[in-house]
């Protein structure tokens, strides 16, 4: 079944690889909650249990692991937006000036009224001015977002936050999740059989997803996060969950010219150039993945990961056009060769050594 899910303003929520136009059913998603289903319910893999407010059960099911993921993030994230109601915070470009206005536009309205049922001259009484007070001092409490921020009622999401954002919120051009994710799964070795291409449960990795998002001092090396391929599965949904993609739109057409060059000098030439035109957060959040990859198929004897594996889990991750089109097999081509031909000549075109 296709539906459209909304949350309590009806925002429907689309999954950004579908192409339907009108939803067979629509589903409230206020009050409602997402778990994985069991086998006694099915005895599918990939399968979403759903339960509206008003009692109803849904079972969501798609072959592929990568867009059930996808789908259970962007269903769990519009429930927790909406779970917890709290006093609406005051924009900080809000001023008091604007404020007068509304409350002389609440309070004309309500003179107004008086004067239609009572034909009085609605002049300001104490009891006016008093209601003016206390509406007026009510809503300047409210308090602005950044207050909310300070206080830490408001966290900034790390997963599906864009690059350059986290970057100025950490300070630092590597995220925090990136360094501490990888320094994990080299701590727990490079041996383990199928490192990225194994995937792990996915429900664990919503809860390491969650846990990320909501505390900035996150350990990986706790014994929540045993089985290294929830951190490396939690690793690619970063990346795969950036709004843009750690190769940008704007240079994917001119990565997949360079990838076509036939003659090998040139083309190793022109991908340095354009990894080095790169922000800086891009390339250095770049330069650690990959030098972290370049580590993980040097142990392929052991893990598996030939440098056409990790390309082909990591090229579709990585880089992808602005707008899919007919081109999408093609396209997967050349994003595997990109990823493959940088793993390849790493040390040369990050100047290293």
């Amino acid at each position: 079944m296709f539906a459209r899910f909304v949350n309590q303003y009806n925002y429907p929520l689309y999954h950004r690889h579908s192409h339907l136009s009108t939803p067979e059913h629509t589903i409230s998603l206020e009050g409602a909650k997402l778990g994985w289903a069991t086998k006694e319910k099915s005895s599918k893999k990939n399968v979403m249990e759903l339960k509206t407010r008003d009692s109803c059960e849904y079972l969501i099911h798609h072959d592929s692991e990568v867009i059930t993921e996808d789908w259970y993030y962007a269903i769990k994230n519009s429930i927790d937006r909406n779970k917890h109601p709290c006093v609406e915070p005051l924009p900080e470009e809000e001023t008091e000036a604007e404020l007068d206005l509304i409350y002389n536009e609440k309070l004309g309205m309500k003179e107004e009224k008086e004067k239609k049922t009572s034909g009085s001259s609605g002049s300001n009484t104490d009891s006016d001015r008093n209601v003016r007070a206390k509406l007026k001092k009510f809503l300047l409490r409210r308090p602005t977002l950044q207050s909310l921020r300070d206080k830490g009622y408001i966290k900034e999401q790390v997963f599906g936050c864009p690059l350059q954002q986290l970057s100025d919120r950490e300070k630092q051009n590597v995220p925090e999740f990136v360094k501490k994710a990888i320094q994990a799964v080299e701590n727990k070795g490079l041996d383990i059989d199928g490192l990225y291409r194994v995937s792990g449960n996915l429900a664990v990795i919503q809860k390491l997803r969650h846990k990320v998002d909501h505390d900035e001092n996150f350990n990986l090396e706790d014994g929540h996060w045993e089985d290294v391929h929830v951190i490396t599965g939690a690793l690619k949904l970063f990346f795969r969950e950036l709004p843009e993609p750690l190769f940008p739109f704007s240079h994917f057409d001119k990565f997949v010219e360079a990838i076509k060059i036939n003659d090998q000098t040139q083309k190793r030439k022109r991908l340095k150039e354009l990894v080095q035109s790169l922000p800086a957060v891009n390339l250095e959040t770049m330069q650690f993945l990959f030098r972290h990859l370049c580590s993980v198929i040097e142990r392929r004897e052991a893990n598996r990961m030939s440098i056409q594996s990790v390309a082909i889990v990591f090229g579709p991750t990585l880089l992808r056009p602005n707008t899919e089109g007919a081109n999408i097999a093609m396209y997967m081509v050349f994003q595997n060769q990109i990823v493959e031909q940088i793993l390849t000549q790493y040390k040369f075109i990050f100047n290293e050594s």
